[in-house]
């Protein structure tokens, strides 16, 4: 964010803070992306996605106060929403077996060059751990570094690297035999 955006969205979260209902509203609507997009990787539910949101903004609208710049507010909304991911899939056992082929699909701007080794790498990855979904959601979704997802789910960076090599290993070969098990079927 330049300079003047970044100074803007101070205002408005100082505002928001002093119970500006409008200052409030355009926070949720510059940071919904994000808090959806973690939910919608994480549990591939829209249903869940949203009410993951709505939680977030909630639990946002009574702490306001306490967060102090934009950067902490976008940090602790990336935070509140992993975290709440992980205790709802703990809380509920929560597994998502059904075929992708079932769900609603987000719209994106661009086609997977293969869809069906696209379909099936989103099926994979919904069968990992809790924790290694959500290190590999936020480092190839999200886009952050080990640093950021150790900051985000309290965890030594180190660790982060292993739960990411540990997942990556367990798709690719995951990966692997469902290919084998496709081409074999075809042919």
């Amino acid at each position: 964010m330049s300079a003047e955006p970044e100074a803007r969205m101070e205002m408005v979260l100082r505002r928001a803070s002093q119970g500006d209902q409008r200052a409030f509203a355009e926070i949720v609507r510059e940071h919904q992306g994000m808090v959806f997009s973690i939910g919608w990787h994480f549990f591939a539910d829209r249903a869940l996605a949203e009410d993951l949101a709505q939680e977030v903004f909630l639990q946002l609208y009574q702490g306001l106060p306490a967060i102090q710049s934009t950067s902490h507010l976008t940090h602790w909304l990336r935070r509140t929403a992993v975290h709440r991911c992980i205790d709802h899939s703990r809380r509920k056992n929560f597994r998502r077996e059904s075929p992708l082929e079932e769900m609603q699909e987000i719209a994106t701007g661009t086609a997977p060059a293969d869809s069906f080794l696209h379909e099936r790498l989103r099926q994979t990855v919904a069968q990992l751990p809790e924790k290694q979904r959500m290190v590999v959601l936020l480092r190839y979704q999200e886009e952050l570094g080990p640093g950021e997802i150790a900051e985000l789910l309290n965890m030594p960076v180190n660790t982060v690297k292993s739960t990411l090599h540990r997942a990556l290993e367990e798709l690719r070969g995951k990966l692997t035999r469902k290919l084998k098990e496709a081409r074999y079927a075809i042919f």
